[in-house]
């Protein structure tokens, strides 16, 4: 079971970046998978997550409106795409899943290694 992040990078305030997940080793358009962040010498956080069944979508508060979270079952992939991004958002973004219907949690039992998204002028 394995998830892999890509995308990451260094932008300017205002502008956009996606990122993208690929998942492999299970069912992946049977789970509902996410984004953490963890922004330096802070805890991780829930960004947004994705349902497997209806694709019903969940984001944080700091993100809504700006970011929009998808997924490719037959690519197994899920992607963050990331608008108006501030320098708030700076933070390495991992994606994640608990293997269950459920929004993960930070105790989820599979995470990508994560990728670096700096937001600065």
């Amino acid at each position: 079971v394995q998830l892999q992040a890509s995308g990451g990078g260094l932008v300017q305030p205002g502008e956009s970046l996606r990122l993208s997940c690929r998942a492999s080793g299970f069912g992946f358009n049977s789970y509902t998978v996410g984004w953490f962040r963890q922004a330096p010498g802070k805890e991780r956080k829930g960004v947004a997550c994705i349902s497997g069944v209806n694709e019903a979508v969940v984001y944080s508060e700091p993100v809504k409106g700006r970011f929009t979270i998808s997924r490719d079952d037959a690519e197994n992939m899920v992607y963050l795409q990331m608008n108006s991004l501030k320098d708030e958002d700076t933070a390495v973004y991992f994606c994640v899943t608990d293997l269950t219907r459920q929004c993960p949690t930070i105790t989820a039992r599979v995470w990508g290694q994560g990728t670096q998204v700096t937001v600065s002028s």
